[in-house]
């Protein structure tokens, strides 16, 4: 298992769903949906984040999901890493969107260089190991944050402590329930320490 090859987003309207993240990110298949009615509340562990080139591009993603439906978390500004904000999309996934850059270098390409899942782990230590012993190779980690190598994944996927990831979206770190996510990569079924359940594709 070194490759997730697109996210499933488990949501009450796939229609409405689709039709927003069409016109908020234009992600093809690399985000689909599926119907659910699980019972859900509060923060549901995990965020997507677009990674991108330059502060307009933060901008653009930003203002089209909100006219979109998104709401917004936190909106966009400079940090000490760079520039991002954050927006929960109607179906309660939120997205962040960042560049590490802080300044623009040219007109705004819609270009999106990078998605990356980040789940909230109760452990982050068990969790790293739960995921190593399944084959995948730590790129980077310090503290709490585990960022894992997956050179030829069309999603990246790192790991940070829960209530530190509810933080940095900008909501409270209470929740329970489904996670209303499926992270299709891998040959078999399975479910990690923190209840994120994995199918293949």
């Amino acid at each position: 298992m070194n490759s997730i090859d697109c996210i499933t987003l488990e949501v009450a309207d796939t229609t409405a769903a689709e039709r927003f993240y069409e016109a908020a990110f234009g992600l093809g298949d690399l985000v689909r949906v599926r119907a659910s009615d699980a019972a859900t509340t509060g923060f549901r562990g995990f965020t997507l984040s677009l990674v991108v080139s330059q502060p307009s591009t933060v901008n653009g993603l930003i203002d089209s999901a909100v006219a979109a439906g998104a709401a917004t978390l936190k909106s966009a500004e400079k940090s000490l890493w760079g520039y991002g904000g954050v927006v929960q999309a109607p179906d309660g996934t939120i997205w962040q969107l960042v560049t590490s850059a802080k300044k623009d270098t040219g007109p705004d390409a819609r270009t999106i260089d990078e998605v990356v899942l980040l789940l909230g782990a109760g452990d982050v230590g068990a969790s790293k190991r739960f995921y190593v012993d399944r084959g995948l190779t730590v790129g980077k980690g310090f503290g709490n944050y585990v960022d894992f190598s997956m050179p030829s994944s069309p999603v990246g996927l790192g790991l940070y402590k829960r209530r530190a990831l509810a933080k940095v979206a900008g909501v409270d770190a209470e929740g329970s329930g489904s996670h209303r996510l499926v992270i299709n990569g891998g040959a078999e079924p399975f479910t990690d320490p923190d209840g994120f359940a994995w199918e293949p594709a």
